[in-house]
């Protein structure tokens, strides 16, 4: 009884439609939040140029101290960029 209440009052509002929610089926996913898709492409772009930066200076940069091992770093920020990929909706 108490729905059917609700329901009238609802249609009963003018200018105000239902069609604005969207419904989903329990196993659906939710979208993304809005942090998601820049962080991602965020961390592909850092790891990219982390490597780019370490080939065209000679291999003294970023961290000149541990040598070829800014690669691991830069294929490692990429990598999680990508895998990220998999659970962008």
């Amino acid at each position: 009884m108490v729905l059917l209440a609700v329901r009238l009052f609802c249609m009963a509002r003018p200018g105000k439609d239902d069609d604005s929610l969207v419904e989903r089926a329990e196993g659906d996913s939710a979208p993304n939040p809005v942090w998601f898709k820049p962080i991602m492409i965020g961390l592909m772009l850092v790891g990219l140029i982390w490597i780019l930066v370490f080939y065209l200076s000679g291999m003294a940069f970023p961290i000149p101290d541990i040598g070829a091992w800014n690669l691991v770093i830069g294929f490692g920020i990429a990598f999680v960029g990508f895998l990220m990929t998999t659970r962008w909706r």
